[in-house]
């Protein structure tokens, strides 16, 4: 697994936010899927890169069960054994501070790009709030690493990214559509498009043109933000 702190985050901290609202003790960020597959992206202390890190190693632990459902994955006590269903991870965090792990997916719409991974140095479950509170900044943190993946792609060398791309009437429409379906604004209506097109390799405007022809929806009631191929 690549270890590249901040090299998506660019002057933002994108773990400092978890620690500043949230009862835990430390943080790290992890894209999995696009051009930036399996990347550490910010870590808060040597603990939470090194729990990242044996995961991906290990092949198991909240985070991988939290990427298969989209769920958060709550260990109020990673530090007993009854009832772990990660032997070896269990086994390789057993005497650290690490006493609980929250594990939260970071999805936009369709496409899944990794995961947060809290820790925290006592027992104890996240409070609803607490819970509520982790997932609008996972949600936050997914859009804003999503800009800069998409920002990363050049549109000379990738053909899901088109020039000019706010200057097309059919994208403007689009946005328009998805805005109505979603609720989103107008930039994360923009953002929803270009990551279904980013997810199912199509161009912007193939997607644009979909939404246009009523091929493509994100109403919540078919199939969610991340959009549902109608027939």
């Amino acid at each position: 697994m690549e270890s590249a702190p901040g090299m998506f985050a660019g002057e933002v901290d994108v773990c400092a936010p978890y620690l500043a609202k949230l009862p835990v003790t430390g943080a790290a960020v992890s894209l999995f899927g696009g051009s930036a597959a399996e990347t550490l992206v910010s870590a808060t202390d040597d603990l939470a890169a090194r729990l990242d890190e044996l995961q991906f190693n290990l092949g198991e632990g909240p985070r991988w069960r939290a990427l298969q459902t989209r769920l958060p994955v709550l260990v109020p006590d990673a530090q007993s054994p009854a009832g772990h269903e990660w032997p070896m991870f269990y086994r390789a965090i057993h005497g650290t501070r690490a006493a609980a792990l929250f594990v939260f997916p970071l999805t936009v719409g369709a496409v899944d790009l990794g995961v947060v991974e809290l820790y925290r140095a006592s027992p104890g479950k996240l409070s609803r709030s607490d819970q509520a509170t982790a997932a609008v900044l996972a949600g936050e943190t997914s859009f804003h690493l999503l800009r800069k993946i998409l920002n990363l792609s050049s549109p000379e060398t990738d053909p899901v990214l088109e020039p000019a791309l706010m200057s097309r009437r059919e994208i403007h429409q689009a946005t328009g559509m998805v805005l109505a379906q979603s609720g989103a604004t107008a930039a994360e209506s923009l953002l929803l498009l270009r990551a279904y097109a980013f997810a199912h390799d199509l161009t912007l405007k193939e997607t644009a043109a979909a939404v246009l022809e009523r091929r493509l929806s994100f109403e919540p009631g078919n199939g969610g933000p991340g959009g549902r191929v109608l027939q």
